[in-house]
């Protein structure tokens, strides 16, 4: 299960998916809110973070500033791969693009403005077509 660590196989091979739906970054007091299913959850001192479909947002009452599209790199990089991360996030900026990188076990995930999410799209494919 070792994950890629080349780069440019990583950034040949990436395969953006853009994943259907809105989502939310949001903070929980006291734990997950019943019925909300998150996608990615950070402890920090400061409370909760989570990131919930804007739907699970709005249905549980919860207040969130910043609604994302989701962006899974299908590579399975590895954990310790170098300047997957720092290319993908170069190209972005390169055309004006936030971006907030997750690491997962096998993949990464990209959370971009919503209204932004197909440019990011485009912008990823072209990266990954010079890659090749």
């Amino acid at each position: 299960m070792t994950g890629e660590t080349d780069l440019r196989t990583l950034l040949g091979e990436m395969r953006p998916e853009l994943n259907p739906g809105r989502y939310a970054f949001t903070m929980a007091e006291g734990g997950v809110p019943s019925g909300v299913s998150p996608v990615v959850t950070v402890a920090e001192p400061e409370g909760l973070t989570l990131v919930v479909s804007q739907a699970d947002a709005d249905a549980a009452g919860m207040g969130y500033d910043y609604v994302a599209g989701w962006i899974t790199l299908r590579v399975h990089s590895a954990l310790d791969a170098v300047g997957l991360t720092a290319a993908v996030a170069r190209a972005l900026a390169d055309e004006g693009l936030s971006c907030n990188v997750v690491a997962g076990f096998h993949h990464d995930h990209l959370f971009v403005r919503y209204d932004q999410a197909e440019r990011a799209m485009e912008t990823l494919r072209r990266l990954a077509d010079s890659a090749r």
